[in-house]
């Protein structure tokens, strides 16, 4: 078989939702959502080898210090490990006072019970009850009327209220899903919820929640939006239900459904970190909270560390980050490209110099700190890099700063070097191209400076006298000159010919206290036009400069 020409004969387009009137376009999100993480269910079951205890209990701890306070840690009526695990978690006392446990069952007697059974000693928790209402599912998995599977929910409701009543020890919280929302038909999803309602009496100080998820995704994120906000303006005592939006990733917008769905009236978000989830995923709560962040909203979850968080999820689940995913992704701050480079790097150095916070960097729609990451690798350096991206490298690595023309003039030794290579270059790559190109390593430098003295005659100029090794034999020598640069160019013509005007001459820090340093960088003029470029570097400014002299001497 091969894609279809005509793929309108076997497939057909989601259907619009009437709503002319529709106010979540024109809303924004100012504050953020009640949060749900079902790692520990839906995202437990959909990897190839499900989480032991061990790693349950890790990826528990992790999600509580992010600042999850709501989890759904399983699936008891599965099997004796969700169940040992579940009740081994209620007993160990580790469930914090302001963190409230899920777990999800279908609407079937003995799952209920099952589930309620797991919970026993639960200072509070949520039972999620589900069964899938939408035509696809009623009419060819369960061949039953619309009568007869909304009387499965009212059914499944009224074993959760006669199990919650049973311990009331507890405080009890019901969750109900129409499951495959997404698909369904809008009077009929009401229809079921409202018949859940009328069973378990929800109020304002105590409501329901209604899950209503895009169990498959089918359609554009704003026909979720649409079927959200239809619901949200048709349930009865709005006042006494939480919506709860669970998106799946099935055509790569779970996360646009979900901040479309709050636009559009929802109040809770589920998901898992980083998007696990059946099939392509669910709805990434990383994501999601990132881009409240950017947004100037405080999320109310934590990912200061966002490394620590990734290792977790990559053990537990046993699926890497990719490199790629938003905010998490090793490679997502990093740039290659050169004129990416010249944008960031020229970012940062406004950044430094502005007297707010506003965060104002090209390519980049977060501070990579803010996450715990550091500067280091947000340029990158291969063939397609320019000049800017060596020398940013440069600058967090050994502190250089190089003058605009010498990072053109560089620029053409790391490109040889990452042709030669075919590989990205990393910042020991970057630092040995340098201090071969301005000879700043014995075996590639036939100049090297001993030693040297500076002394100011009587009529103004100044003497330069020293030692430097020629080709691997010490020389004594001296010249004069108006100043220190002009000296050392007067000893280098007399002693051994060397013709050198100086263009431009600069000079830095390279750290403060003690432990400070001097960087020199020298442009140089030879007889026949061509330029020549070095640099010194010493704890003395002026030897670094005549450092820089002798470095350029080595080109010509």
């Amino acid at each position: 078989m091969s894609m279809l020409k005509e793929p309108g004969r076997k497939y057909r387009p989601f259907p619009q939702i009437e709503l002319p009137d529709r106010q979540w376009p024109n809303r924004i999100i100012s504050a953020p959502p009640r949060w749900l993480s079902t790692d520990l269910r839906d995202g437990n079951q959909s990897i190839i080898d499900p989480m032991d205890a061990v790693k349950k209990n890790r990826f528990f701890d992790t999600l509580v210090e992010v600042g999850l306070k709501e989890i759904e840690i399983g699936f008891p009526a599965a099997g004796a490990t969700d169940f040992d695990f579940i009740q081994g978690l209620v007993r160990s006392g580790r469930i914090p006072d302001d963190v409230i446990v899920q777990v999800l069952t279908q609407s079937r007697e003995d799952l209920i019970r099952t589930s309620f059974e797991s919970l026993d000693g639960a200072r509070a928790a949520i039972v999620h009850l589900y069964n899938a209402v939408s035509p696809a599912w009623r009419q060819i998995v369960f061949n039953m009327s619309r009568d007869e599977v909304r009387q499965i929910a009212v059914l499944g409701a009224k074993v959760l209220r006669d199990e919650a009543a049973k311990r009331p020890g507890t405080d009890w919280h019901f969750q109900y899903s129409p499951e495959t929302f997404s698909t369904a038909e809008l009077d009929f999803s009401l229809e079921c919820c409202e018949a859940v309602m009328e069973v378990l009496q929800p109020t304002p100080e105590h409501p329901i929640i209604f899950n209503l998820p895009a169990t498959v995704e089918a359609a554009t994120p704003n026909i979720y939006a649409d079927q959200i906000e239809y619901f949200h303006r048709n349930i009865p005592n709005r006042d006494s239900v939480v919506i709860s939006l669970h998106t799946h990733n099935d055509r790569g917008t779970g996360v646009a459904a979900a901040e479309l769905g709050m636009m559009a009236g929802a109040d809770r978000v589920e998901g898992c970190l980083f998007g696990n989830g059946e099939r392509t995923g669910n709805c990434c709560l990383v994501t999601v909270a990132l881009n409240l962040y950017t947004q100037g909203v405080d999320p109310g979850l934590d990912f200061s560390d966002i490394d620590k968080v990734i290792d977790t999820v990559e053990y537990c689940n046993q699926i890497p980050v990719h490199q790629r995913h938003p905010y998490g992704g090793e490679l997502v701050f990093t740039a290659f490209s050169g004129s990416h480079q010249d944008a960031i790097k020229k970012g940062f150095a406004a950044h430094d110099q502005q007297n707010d916070e506003l965060w104002r960097v090209p390519y980049l729609p977060i501070d990579p700190a803010d996450l715990g990451r550091n500067y280091e690798a947000v340029i990158r350096v291969n063939s397609q890099s320019g000049k800017g991206g060596f020398a940013w490298v440069l600058e967090q690595d050994q502190g250089l700063k190089l003058p605009k023309r010498m990072q053109a003039h560089f620029s053409r030794y790391v490109q040889q070097k990452a042709d030669e290579v075919s590989r990205e270059l990393n910042a020991a790559d970057i630092w040995e191209v340098f201090r071969n190109a301005y000879h700043m390593q014995t075996p590639n430098r036939r100049f090297r400076l001993v030693d040297y003295d500076e002394t100011r005659a009587s009529d103004g100029t100044r003497l330069f006298t020293g030692t430097i090794e020629v080709d691997g034999a010490e020389q004594r020598v001296s010249g004069r000159g108006s100043g220190l640069i002009s000296s050392v160019l007067a000893t280098l013509k007399d002693s051994f010919g060397l013709e050198m005007e100086v263009l431009d001459y600069s000079e830095h820090a390279l750290a403060s206290g003690t432990e400070a340093r001097a960087a020199a960088y020298v442009e140089c003029a030879l007889p026949d036009g061509r330029i020549v470029w070095g640099v010194g570097i010493d704890p003395d400014v002026a030897t670094a400069s005549v450092r820089a002299i002798v470095s350029a001497a080595n080109s010509v």
